[in-house]
């Protein structure tokens, strides 16, 4: 009797989430999601996995590209069992989609969570931005082996390539903070963005790739100081 009333209650989670999902592709100003051109990097955490089995229960990085391209974190976070499963182009609707595939599964003590920023890019709103991020953090509290790790949200960065947005980008940003800083008992807010900017106020252009999107070493740097206080030892 006990495993169908497991399975009805996933089902039943399952449900609110894409019904969750479909309301925000209706009422978004951004593109749907496409979960299937996330097959490939799926497969290759699956692999990953089987390989090289996740460490029991990480600091679990999570966003898009970002994170995908953070290839330093174990050598940045000596003696931490961090694990990166930043998947590139992702927007919090394919985090909220993933959740349970990306996150859950590995039973993390801590989530670090990078998105937002194609969000902006593709067209959101920062009150969209925020609402996903409601829809995210909500989804750790209803989960019962999750409701209790604590969310470290990193701002949405200021780059180059992005440079018109950063009025949105910082909107969205506040929204988020102000919420975090009314529910501190589970929730970081990591200013990762004010330290990338140089005296002009604008980006370090020494801190990005060609794109001007993407972070050099140097950006890396510049997080691993600002993340490193937050994590949970």
């Amino acid at each position: 009797m006990r495993p169908f009333i497991l399975r009805f209650q996933s089902a039943g989670l399952l449900f609110l989430l894409l019904a969750r999902l479909t309301s925000f592709a209706q009422t978004t100003s951004a593109p749907p999601i496409n979960p299937a051109q996330w097959a490939e990097e799926l497969r290759a955490f699956a692999r990953q996995d089987s390989l090289t089995p996740a460490p029991r229960k990480p600091i679990l990085f999570y966003g898009s590209s970002s994170i995908r391209k953070w290839e330093t974190l174990a050598k940045d976070f000596p003696g931490l069992p961090v694990l990166n499963r930043g998947f590139g182009g992702s927007r919090f609707p394919d985090a909220i989609y993933f959740f349970e595939k990306l996150v859950v599964p590995y039973r993390p003590r801590q989530v670090v969570l990078y998105e937002g920023d194609n969000d902006i890019a593709a067209g959101a709103t920062p009150q969209e931005v925020f609402q996903s991020f409601l829809s995210f953090e909500k989804l750790m509290r209803q989960n019962k082996k999750l409701r209790r790790v604590p969310l470290v949200f990193l701002s949405i960065k200021p780059s180059p390539s992005r440079w018109a947005l950063y009025p949105k980008i910082q909107e969205a940003n506040t929204l988020i903070q102000q919420y975090i800083g009314q529910h501190p008992q589970r929730l970081k807010f990591v200013d990762v963005g004010t330290p990338m900017l140089g005296a002009n106020g604008k980006p370090r252009p020494e801190l990005f790739v060609q794109d001007s999107l993407h972070m050099t070493p140097a950006g890396y740097e510049i997080w691993t100081r600002t993340v490193g206080p937050y994590l949970k030892k």
